[in-house]
């Protein structure tokens, strides 16, 4: 069986990513399972970032990569905190800091409008190859009750056409929402591909 590294230290992420890669006959390999440490951040985009660490993880392991990368956007503060969703005061802060920075900055602000996106790259023997999703909503004006380790935004971004939080929604709707999913169906040929036996 073909393997596939998932290029990223959040084991939460790991197994969603799992999870969605399910149905295709690879052997999926976390990162950590082979002491690759994870890549310094210094692109300027979540595209750039995520062709990046990609292209690092398969250099490193020698087995085809994927990752993504995204952040969180805030129409109302220029498309903030962007690529800096986990480090938005300069240094990595944990998921309170992150749902309690995101209030502070709305107050007074009437234009809520919120999305979370993500780009996935793939780096194969045959190239790099990109795919983008996005959920959008709104930030209301106090966050959830409930918390999402690893996973703040959840607790930030309202869906009104769900009328729930985007960590509220059910596993069907996830299906529907998902843009992590979205973004592994537009690559479905490329790890098809992959996932072919050796001629």
């Amino acid at each position: 069986m073909k393997k596939l590294l998932i290029g990223t230290g959040n084991p939460s992420k790991v197994e969603m990513m799992k999870d969605l890669l399910k149905g295709l006959n690879l052997q999926i390999i976390p990162a950590k399972d082979l002491n690759i440490s994870a890549p310094e951040e210094k692109a300027s985009s979540f595209e750039e970032e995520a062709i990046q660490k990609a292209k690092y993880y398969f250099e490193k392991s020698g087995i085809p990569a994927i990752v993504d990368d995204g952040g969180f956007e805030i129409e109302a503060l220029n498309g903030e905190p962007g690529i800096h969703s986990n480090r938005w005061i300069g240094r990595k802060m944990t998921d309170e800091e992150i749902i309690s920075e995101v209030f502070k900055r709305m107050q007074g602000k009437s234009n809520r409008k919120a999305k979370h996106s993500i780009v996935m790259a793939l780096a194969t023997p045959f190239g790099v190859f990109t795919s983008s999703g996005e959920i959008a909503g709104v930030i209301p004006e106090e966050p959830s009750q409930k918390r999402y380790p690893n996973f703040p935004y959840r607790s930030v971004l309202f869906l009104p056409n769900y009328n729930k939080y985007w960590g509220d929604i059910t596993e069907e709707e996830e299906k529907i929402l998902s843009h992590r999913k979205h973004a592994i169906e537009k690559l479905s040929d490329v790890l098809k591909q992959l996932s072919q036996p050796s001629s």
